[in-house]
């Protein structure tokens, strides 16, 4: 078994909270004992879902998946924000939100919905000057980052348990789920951050074939 890993294959995991990509491809590199291995795409520590694995020759197709085209679901929380733009960092601000309306929010999907301009989080392992930006910011360093040109095909919410606004994202590579939590809030006047975040597709590969990381590794070590 360990040498099928090692020529390769594509593995799709449910990633666990709480854990860096990184941490994911480690474990499963020690598991399986092979070499080549990486992922399709980062997802943050706190966000949960479809993070696609390949090993040995398959390594070579990780560029290809990353450019796919991506969805979300999640929940925005409106009138809080973070640093971080989600729960990595505590509030620094909080608003009272009860005066907006559901023609606010409507209007504020609508101006991040089609070709847009994003600025990422600072808190991101993007690298300015060589050093990653969260390590600059959690050092309170000033981060500039450049805005980039990204595509949200389709966003929908539901605001009917305000503050929280439940969302689904269609996107294009390169988008940050953080800043479009971030950016609604802005708009809105209040501000926002994002409170749960879940990966339900890359392409056409879908959240509903992967195996959680636990349940992986136990079927894998139980048949080796």
């Amino acid at each position: 078994m360990e040498n099928t890993y090692a020529e390769g294959k594509l593995l799709l995991i449910n990633k666990p909270v709480d854990w860096t990509s990184f941490d994911v491809v480690k474990k499963l590199r020690y598991t399986l004992k092979v070499k080549k291995i990486g992922h399709a795409g980062t997802l943050d520590p706190l966000a949960t879902g479809l993070l696609i694995i390949g090993t040995g020759k398959f390594t070579k197709k990780l560029n290809e998946l990353q450019g796919l085209d991506k969805t979300y679901e999640g929940i925005i929380e409106i009138g809080k924000t973070t640093p971080s733009y989600d729960l990595e960092t505590d509030f620094d601000s909080e608003a009272d939100w009860s005066g907006v309306s559901k023609e606010q929010l409507e209007a504020a999907r609508e101006k991040l919905t089609g070709d847009i301009e994003q600025i990422p989080p600072a808190h991101s392992a993007i690298k300015v000057g060589g050093e990653r930006a969260y390590k600059k910011a959690r050092k309170n360093k000033e981060v500039k980052l450049e805005p980039r040109s990204l595509t949200i095909h389709d966003f929908q919410i539901d605001y009917t348990n305000l503050p929280e606004v439940k969302f689904k994202v269609s996107c294009s590579k390169g988008t940050y789920i953080r800043s479009l939590a971030h950016d609604f809030g802005q708009m809105i006047g209040v501000g926002a951050y994002l409170k749960k975040l879940v990966r339900t597709s890359v392409g056409e590969y879908q959240l509903s074939d992967a195996v959680d990381l636990d349940e992986f590794v136990q079927q894998h070590n139980a048949g080796s």
